[in-house]
């Protein structure tokens, strides 16, 4: 079997789509099943290897706060070029980009999947551009043979769908993140580190989570608030933190991937306050694989992984940089709660590791092709 994963966004900037696809394509390397990612290029010098493959143009969007891609594929040429080439039994797209993937979809002739991020529901695009959802609900209806959903928010853009369709989680690289990550020496100086890891955005809150260091720093003087990250607001965000004279923050900017888990490792709280456009919590699973204590504001994406058990404590009602304050004044004035929210971390991230995540698509797949089979079988006999 050979898959082709086809992604929506650019694969310049680090994301969570992007990380998703590539956990998925390493694990099914490991079981020795081929794949390729068919990507939109931005700029002419970018690489990522063999097993990745150019298609169209990649134009970044600001919408409703948040960052978005155009994507252009009007070479035909290409694109049958690329299917005859590779022979893919499966494509899977993430997410759908405009107009490339109704191309692609166009001529595809094997078992087409897709995997929904977005969350529709909260979406500033969507209330911009309301028929959007009713576009991409005509799409899965006219050639997807299966959709997946990392989390029940998603799969509701597939309300009147009909075919198979399963809720699969985002996975995790627990040999990536893991609690014996090694630290950022500089920071490992004896303050509490709380860790914002983004992109410095209107829907990810970074604004929030400043006002309540800004309280909290009438409490303990303690405190590091690293801001790693970098994006549209990331200029208000310095100036704002510079008149409130918050010598406590530190924005590194933008960071390189794989240093990711040692900033997650050199915190002794994450804090995702996002307010809204959130279909699951990646950052919050990963931080949580490597030990780490999380506070995040309660929106459906985020209850998805904190919603039951002791994370739901940790939960702030959102927009409410008061309540913010509190639950992470809670896991500062407390090293055992700290070490046990933990440990109870530790053991929830088990769930979305990559090799019970795959597991779960693979036999999705499965589903798919007997599905199609069936539909195909009951096609001919009436023709017959």
């Amino acid at each position: 079997m050979k898959i082709g994963f086809v992604a929506s966004h650019s694969f310049m900037n680090p994301g969570g789509v992007k990380r998703h696809i590539l956990g998925l394509q390493r694990e099914f390397g490991k079981r020795g099943i081929e794949s390729k990612i068919i990507v939109p290029k931005r700029k002419r010098r970018e690489k990522y290897g063999k097993d990745v493959i150019f298609l169209g143009k990649s134009f970044p969007m600001n919408v409703a706060g948040t960052q978005a891609d155009f994507c252009l594929a009007l070479n035909r040429f290409a694109i049958n070029k690329i299917l005859k080439k590779e022979k893919f039994d499966v494509l899977h797209f993430h997410n759908f980009a405009l107009p490339s993937s109704v191309q692609l979809l166009e001529k595809s002739k094997c078992l087409n999947v897709m995997t929904l991020h977005a969350n529709f529901e909260k979406s500033g695009f969507m209330k911009k551009f309301p028929n959007f959802l009713k576009f991409i609900t005509r799409i899965i209806q006219w050639k997807m043979d299966g959709v997946i959903g990392v989390s029940p928010i998603n799969i509701r853009a597939a309300r009147g769908y009909k075919g198979p369709k399963a809720i699969i989680p985002n996975g995790i690289d627990l040999e990536e993140f893991n609690p014996s990550v090694e630290k950022i020496k500089k920071y490992y100086d004896g303050k509490i580190n709380i860790l914002f890891l983004g992109r410095i955005e209107e829907r990810k809150g970074l604004i929030y989570l400043l006002k309540a260091v800004r309280d909290l720093n009438k409490k303990h003087g303690n405190l590091r608030l690293i801001v790693a990250g970098f994006g549209p607001l990331g200029k208000d965000c310095r100036a704002w933190a510079r008149s409130n004279k918050l010598k406590n923050v530190v924005f590194e900017g933008e960071i390189k991937e794989k240093d990711v888990p040692s900033y997650y490792a050199t915190c002794d709280i994450f804090c995702s306050p996002a307010i809204y456009g959130e279909s699951f919590g990646i950052v919050l699973v990963e931080a949580m694989a490597i030990g780490k204590p999380v506070v995040a504001f309660n929106n459906k994406g985020y209850r998805g992984v904190l919603g039951s058990g002791k994370g739901k404590r940790f939960l702030a009602r959102n927009k409410n940089y008061k309540d913010l304050a509190r639950k992470l004044d809670a896991l500062i004035k407390d090293g055992k709660l700290r070490e046990e929210m933990g440990q109870w971390g530790i053991k929830e991230a088990e769930k979305y590791s990559w090799p019970k995540i795959a597991d779960e698509v693979l036999s999705f797949y499965e589903l798919c092709f007997r599905n199609k089979l069936k539909k195909e079988m009951l096609g001919k006999n009436k023709k017959e």
